[in-house]
């Protein structure tokens, strides 16, 4: 597997590294704190609603914790069961971000008990990091996770065939992934479950990426670059939503706005939000985003 080596011939190469940025430019561009005074406070609020949300499941006995779909540590599911008096057999599948290589299953289920009280089943997938794994086995893991879900979908109540996936950041480039996949390699014959996917954030092209700091623990290769990037691949048939803080760098707001040219679909600017707290309006039933999941998922 090649992997990307930069080298610089002249002054001009560094300045026009990446379409107008040069390095430093670049860097801050693919570095979303650099928007924010300090990234901690976003990350603890991830940990205390998480847990706030794991403790109110538990004491309504509506949380299945660390479900196996692989048999590494890292491949574990936490199902959370709807707790509204009529469940609507829908599961809403959360893929957190952290740029691939931060964050795991436990900062992320904060939006579980919104969609818990709106009768839907709610599914946040763990999968390893880099750099103890490539990002093709991150991408790998996440679809042996939905296949798991489609697969144990009598188990727990939901319809197979109403799945709905969140995504936030590197978890926005997964989701959309998910839904750019030949699921017949994975004992699936139907391939259009994936009803729609609500990607915040996300990373569509890795080409960027790859010329900053973010590649030391990846080392992208060309490959990874041209089969893992969602904008370069075959457009999804399901509903998309693709939306992004207004408080986010340009190259973060411009990558978003190219998926959703590239779908046919609106890309949605959430009011005086960063690309850490955007994805927490899926907490709320009365927010902007969560209202277009909720009508995506047809529980209005």
């Amino acid at each position: 597997m090649k992997t990307i080596i930069i080298t610089f011939n002249n002054v001009s190469d560094i300045a026009m590294l990446y379409r107008e940025f040069d390095l430093e430019q670049l860097e801050s561009q693919y570095s979303p704190s650099s928007c924010i005074d300090d990234i901690n406070v976003f990350i603890q609020r991830y940990v205390d609603d998480s847990k706030s949300s794991a403790l109110w499941a538990e004491q309504h006995q509506s949380l299945r914790s660390n479900l196996a779909y692989g048999d590494s540590e890292d491949e574990l599911i936490d199902m959370y069961l709807p707790t509204a008096k009529q469940a609507k057999g829908k599961l809403q599948v959360y893929i957190h971000g952290g740029y691939w290589q931060q964050l795991t299953k436990d900062e992320s289920a904060f939006a579980a008990n919104n969609f818990q009280q709106l009768g839907c089943h709610f599914a946040v997938i763990n999968y390893a990091l880099a750099p103890k794994v490539r990002l093709a086995d991150i991408v790998e893991q996440n679809r042996r996770a939905i296949a798991w879900l489609y697969l144990n979908a009598d188990k727990f109540g939901y319809d197979a065939e109403q799945i709905y996936l969140s995504g936030s950041s590197a978890g926005g480039h997964l989701a959309m992934l998910m839904a750019q996949t030949d699921w017949r390699q994975y004992g699936i014959e139907n391939g259009d479950f994936i009803k729609g996917i609500c990607a915040v954030s996300g990373i569509y092209d890795l080409e960027p990426i790859a010329h900053t700091y973010i590649n030391e623990p990846l080392q992208l290769s060309e490959q990874e670059i041209q089969t893992l990037s969602p904008i370069r691949l075959s457009t999804p048939q399901c509903h998309v939503i693709i939306a992004y803080g207004d408080n986010e760098t340009s190259e973060f707001k411009r990558q978003s706005d190219d998926m959703a040219r590239r779908l046919d679909c609106t890309s949605l600017q959430v009011a005086r939000c960063n690309h850490f707290d955007v994805i927490m309006e899926l907490s709320d039933a009365n927010s902007t985003l969560s209202q277009q999941v909720i009508k995506q998922m047809e529980l209005a």
